[in-house]
């Protein structure tokens, strides 16, 4: 959510400043009104917007890089990278607290307040619809006793008593424009975006720009019909009277009345100045190529690893191939893997040692002869029944045994998080050698925990001895809340957690 909202502030802010630096300035009204009604209405749709074929013009990689430090390749030195098996990923949820979400009731105070605030101005209008109402074909005119207010709310005209004859003429000649072209529905939807979004000044800025281009468009109208000179006199010599609503289109403004004028004195642009708006055009185009290729969900749902596997497969099925062929082989295609899915052992500008993983009894899983067995999963005959079997025990036993206490104090009620784990089923069939990377310390620990309390099982073996073989297990814990878990499924809209510690070398 708070990932959404930056990128429309940010996404409203590119567009206003390229309507202030380019757009603001030139005497096409009319454009600019639907520039500032569209560019909002585009910042809430973009971060939605994800086009394949534009993730393709930048790398996801590349994306990542301007939001992240960039980071060195890692080097191991007097060792080869460890072979590990992925085990399915464990969803743990803890019991749903009664925690109070304080940003909601944040946002519901500041919507609730700008909302009364409305209303407010709201009942202001209704009062003055009660003063003597003059119809017309297509509006009607309310006449405001012992005033000189001057403005227009949608098909209605309020004009204070005390204005003259004469001045009434123009000032009606230039609200009837606002009449015709609705600019009361334009303020209007930018009331409803002030409730909707009370905290983002840009709002605010954008209804003040079109209220100005609304009284530009009908001072505009106005002059083609009049002498200029008349209707400057008339503006510098109005008495100011007006009232406190965004939502109506006021004659008397005096914030206004100077830019009025200066934009009236104005050379008509050249039609080559249209060609400003073409500006759009390249704004737009980064920022979908921006959120086609940082959209986390696209880029986690393409699997890469599913390909390896199948590679794995084929190369345990070679006939031509030696066991060592098919282990080195195994090896490198493993590695690539776990580049892929971010659990590398790797941090900038550092050397590890990776020690304790390159024993030379270990053997990647996808090969092995016969697998680690779990308890209770003895009986089964082939390797790919112990391996699911034991894929069932762990996470049932994880799932048993995780203390989901713990995310109380730690994680806001429904927050979802990621723990990695990785251990080694060593050749005594004891687990060993548990590392665990998770955003806190005490999910850390609880996982360790739960792993090391792991029953011994018969250990995995190949060529009749026994060996040991490495995992890698990803827990996926949600404090409460109402979204589902289930064991077994891929998060694939969380990020990969980060790699578990290693030990730096000296």
């Amino acid at each position: 959510m708070w990932r959404y909202i930056i990128q429309i502030i940010v996404f409203q802010l590119v567009f206003l400043l390229v309507y202030e630096s380019f757009l603001k300035k030139e005497t096409f009204f009319t454009a600019n009104r639907w520039y500032l009604l569209l560019t909002p209405v585009l910042s809430l749709i973009l971060p939605f917007a994800s086009f394949t074929a534009l993730s393709e013009v930048v790398p996801a990689s590349a994306v990542t890089a301007i939001n992240n430090t960039i980071k060195l390749p890692e080097v191991f030195i007097g060792t080869q990278q460890p072979t590990v098996e992925q085990l399915p990923t464990v969803h743990i949820k803890a019991e749903k607290t009664a925690a109070v979400n304080w940003w909601l009731v944040v946002y519901a105070l500041g919507s609730f307040t700008s909302f009364v605030l409305f209303l407010k101005r709201w009942r202001v209008i209704g009062k003055l619809f009660q003063f003597k109402a003059e119809d017309k074909k297509d509006f009607k005119i309310v006449e405001i006793p012992n005033s000189r207010m001057a403005f227009t709310f949608l098909k209605t005209v309020f004009l204070g008593s005390d204005i003259s004859a004469k001045e009434r003429e123009h000032i009606l000649e230039h609200e009837l424009i606002h009449v015709s072209q609705k600019h009361s529905l334009d303020l209007l939807f930018f009331e409803i975006l002030k409730v909707l979004f009370w905290f983002n000044p840009l709002v605010y800025l954008f209804q003040n720009r079109i209220a100005a281009l609304h009284e530009f468009i009908a001072d505009e109208a106005v002059v083609k019909k009049t002498s200029k000179k008349h209707y400057f006199n008339q503006l510098l010599n109005s008495a100011f009277e007006t009232q406190n609503l965004s939502f109506t289109n006021q004659f008397f403004n005096q914030s206004l009345i100077k830019k009025r004028i200066v934009m009236l004195q104005k050379n008509k642009s050249t039609t080559i100045a249209k060609f400003k708006f073409l500006l759009v055009v390249p704004v737009l185009a980064m920022m979908l190529i921006y959120v086609s290729c940082s959209d986390e969900r696209d880029v986690s749902s393409d699997d890469p690893t599913g390909d390896i596997d199948n590679l794995i497969s084929k190369i345990q099925n070679k006939d031509n191939l030696s066991e060592d062929e098919k282990i080195e082989l195994v090896k490198v295609l493993q590695a690539v893997e776990e580049k892929m899915e971010g659990t590398s052992f790797k941090e900038k500008n550092k050397v590890y040692e990776v020690r304790g993983w390159a024993d030379t009894n270990d053997v990647p899983f996808a090969v092995i002869e016969e697998v680690p067995v779990f308890p209770g999963c003895a009986d089964l005959k082939t390797n790919n029944e112990r391996k699911s079997c034991m894929s069932e025990k762990i996470t049932q036993y994880v799932v048993n045994n995780f203390d989901t206490g713990i995310g109380k104090d730690i994680l806001d009620e429904g927050e979802i998080t990621r723990v990695i784990v990785q251990f080694k089923i060593n050749a005594s069939g004891d687990v060993t050698e548990i590392k665990a990377r998770a955003p806190h310390p005490d999910l850390e620990m609880e996982a360790k925990r739960v792993i090391n309390s792991l029953p011994r099982m018969q250990p995995g073996k190949q060529r009749g001895k026994a060996v040991g073989v490495v995992y890698s297990l990803p827990i996926v814990f949600q404090n409460g809340g109402d979204t589902p878990g289930a064991v077994g499924e891929t998060v694939s809209d969380l990020p990969p957690p980060p790699p578990p510690e290693a030990q730096a070398s000296k």
